[in-house]
C-alpha cells in the first residue's frame, strides 16, 4: 500500500517579484504601536534554533486594542464607528488601511457576532447553507523543505517517513468517490518522487475513475512547466498557501533557501495557467502583527482566490517554533467572516486546525461563513505521521464514520453537507 523512505528530493527554483507593490507598503507602513518586541529581524536563526522560539513573545493580543472598561461617550462612539465599518466592508468589500486596522484591533465578541451575521448574509445567495467536502489524501510526509512551523520540516528526524505508492493513491480516491466526495485532493510535501511523469499519471488515473469529480492538488512549489502539465493531465485546482503576504514576515517563518517572490510567482503561474487558485496564511504565527493581517485582507482583496485556506497557528513539539502560543479560534473565526465579506464568492474551509483548537470548532466556522471542509480519506496507518502540528484531530476514524461524523455536525448549525463538486461560483 504505501512505502517508507528517509531521502528527501525536490525541484528547481526561479524568483520573481510580484508585480502589486502596494502590497508590500501596506505591509511595512504603519504606527508600530503593533509591532513585536525584542524580536530578531531577518532570516537569521541562532545556532540552537529553538531559542529563537522560545524568546519570541506574541506579537498579537488576543483581546481588543481599546478597554472594554472605558466609560461614557467615547467607548460608545467607537462601537458605533467598528459597526459601520462592518457594515461598509459588507457594503463594498473593501476598506481603507487604518479601517481594516480599526476593525481589527477593535474586535469585540459583540462585533464579531455581527460580521459572522453580514458573512451568512453574503454566502448564503451564492452558496446557501451547502457545504462542500474535499477529500484529502495526503500522499507523502517527506519534504526538501525546511519550513519553521512544519511538523514534517526536513529538519525533523524524528518523522517516521513515508510515501503513498500510485496505486494506493488511486484507490483511496475511488473510495472517496464512492462516499459521496466529488473534489479529490491530493496533498503532500515537496517529495521529488513525484516527477511531473508520475503524478500526472495519478491524475490521469484519478479523472478516469472519477469522471465527475474534481481533482486538486497542493503540492507545493513547482515549475510553470510542471504546473501545465499536471492541469494537461486532468487536475483544475490547486492549493498554495502563500503563509504571508509581507515579505519579511515570510522571511522569519522559511529558512534562506525560500523566497516570497517565488511563492507569489507560483500563484501568479497557477492563475494564469487556469487553475482556480487557492491560497491562505496561519493566523497567530510567529512574528505576526496587525499590520501584516491588513496586508492579508488586501492580498485577499486584490489576488482573489477562489479557495482561501486559513487557520490558527498551532506549534508542533519538534520545530523552532515549539513554544510559541497557538492562534486562537475567536481571531480565526473574526478573519474567516472578514475574508468572506472582502470575497463573497470564495470557497472558504472551517479547517481541521479549528476543530483540533475547539470541538466545535469546524461548526462555529460555518456560522463565520465558510462552507467548505475537508475530512482525511489518507489511509490510516500513515494519518498519524502526516503531523503538521500537534493533536491534529481524525486520525484514526474510517472515511466513512468521519463523513458521516461531519454530516451530523454541519447538521447542528443548519448546514448541509452535500455531494457537489462544489465549483467556485
Amino acid at each position: 500500500m504505501y512505502s517508507h523512505a528517509t531521502k528527501d528530493t525536490g525541484f528547481s527554483n526561479l524568483a520573481d517579484r510580484l508585480g502589486n507593490q502596494a502590497v508590500r507598503n501596506d505591509a511595512t507602513k504603519g504606527t508600530g504601536a503593533h509591532e513585536p518586541v525584542d524580536r530578531p529581524k531577518g532570516r537569521a536563526l541562532p545556532s540552537d534554533a529553538t531559542n529563537r522560539a522560545t524568546a519570541s513573545p506574541t506579537a498579537i493580543s488576543n483581546h481588543t486594542s481599546r478597554s472594554n472598561t472605558t466609560p461614557g461617550e467615547a467607548a460608545s462612539t467607537s462601537t458605533t464607528r467598528l459597526g459601520a465599518l462592518a457594515e461598509k466592508l459588507a457594503r463594498e468589500h473593501t476598506l481603507a488601511d487604518d479601517e481594516y486596522r480599526a476593525l481589527i484591533s477593535g474586535r469585540t465578541p459583540e462585533l464579531a457576532k455581527r460580521l459572522a451575521e453580514l458573512a451568512r448574509v453574503a454566502r448564503e445567495p451564492i452558496y446557501g447553507t451547502r457545504v462542500f467536502t474535499r477529500g484529502l489524501i495526503e500522499i507523502s510526509n517527506i519534504c526538501k523543505n525546511d519550513c519553521l512551523y512544519c511538523g514534517i520540516r526536513r529538519s525533523n528526524h524524528n518523522v517516521k517517513r513515508y510515501r503513498l505508492e500510485p496505486e494506493t493513491i488511486v484507490a483511496c480516491a475511488r473510495e472517496g468517490h464512492e462516499l459521496g466526495f466529488r473534489t479529490i485532493v491530493l496533498q503532500g510535501g515537496e517529495d521529488g518522487f513525484y516527477t511531473d511523469e508520475v503524478l500526472a499519471g495519478i491524475v490521469e488515473q484519478i479523472a478516469a475513475a472519477c469522471p465527475d469529480s474534481a481533482i486538486t492538488l497542493s503540492m507545493g512549489e513547482r515549475s510553470r512547466t510542471s504546473y501545465k502539465r499536471l492541469f494537461d493531465a486532468g487536475a483544475t485546482r490547486y492549493l498554495l498557501r502563500h503563509e504571508t503576504a509581507t515579505p519579511q514576515h515570510y522571511e522569519q517563518l522559511h529558512p534562506a533557501n525560500m523566497r516570497w517572490e517565488r511563492r507569489m510567482q507560483c500563484l501568479r503561474d497557477l492563475r494564469e495557467i487556469g487553475y482556480q487558485v487557492g491560497a491562505g496564511f496561519m493566523v497567530g504565527s510567529p512574528y505576526q502583527t496587525i499590520d501584516h493581517l491588513v496586508a492579508e485582507m488586501r492580498f485577499i482583496e486584490r489576488f482573489k482566490p477562489e479557495m482561501c485556506g486559513i487557520g490558527p497557528f498551532i506549534p508542533h513539539h519538534d520545530t523552532p517554533f515549539a513554544h510559541e502560543p497557538a492562534g486562537t479560534l475567536e481571531l480565526t473565526l473574526y478573519l474567516l467572516s472578514m475574508i468572506r465579506l472582502i470575497h463573497p464568492h470564495v470557497l472558504l474551509p472551517a479547517t481541521t486546525a479549528l476543530g483540533t483548537i475547539d470541538p466545535r470548532g469546524r461548526e462555529k466556522g460555518m456560522l463565520a461563513g465558510a462552507n467548505v471542509v475537508m475530512p482525511n480519506l489518507s489511509p490510516i496507518a500513515v494519518r498519524k505521521n502526516y503531523e503538521l502540528y500537534d493533536n491534529k484531530i481524525c486520525m484514526g476514524e474510517e472515511s466513512a464514520i468521519c463523513r458521516g461524523c461531519l454530516a451530523r455536525r454541519m447538521a447542528s448549525v443548519g448546514h448541509e453537507l452535500v455531494v457537489d463538486r462544489g465549483d467556485f461560483r
